[in-house]
């Protein structure tokens, strides 16, 4: 069974994140990609929530994980969601439907925000590093 990540913040290549040379030394980097989401800045970083309206689109990239038995746990303890740390927590592992450029659409494991976005600023474009150089 092959697995999928889709990241749309801080693990993206052109985010500059430590984090990223783990997900790239254990993943195989497929395309770019959409997730059907709001994508809100919540500090440094975003959260993305699940959106039913087809014209709220996430911009991220897919990757086919290598090792996911190893990375998972790893990216689960820097999104801190593993037993780590305290429930409720910021974000969830989840797998969601994912559309490559292509049109082509897999599953794959997403890091979904997991809090009230009232207060949180809306990402309009759907993409974290777009509008973090628009800053």
């Amino acid at each position: 069974m092959q697995h999928y990540l889709f990241v749309y913040g801080t693990l993206r290549q052109n985010a500059n994140h430590p984090m990223h040379q783990l997900l790239a030394q254990h993943s195989r980097f497929i395309g770019k990609a959409r997730y059907q989401a709001q994508l809100y800045r919540i500090d440094y970083y975003p959260g993305a929530v699940p959106s039913n309206n087809v014209a709220d689109q996430v911009v991220g990239e897919l990757y086919q994980l290598i090792q996911p038995d190893l990375l998972l746990p790893e990216l689960d303890n820097y999104e801190e969601c593993s037993s780590r740390f305290t429930p409720p927590h910021e974000y969830r592992r989840e797998q969601q439907n994912i559309t490559l450029d292509n049109g082509y659409s897999v599953v794959a494991w997403v890091y979904v925000y997991n809090r009230n976005t009232d207060g949180l600023a809306l990402i309009h474009s759907g993409d974290f590093l777009a509008d973090q150089i628009a800053q």
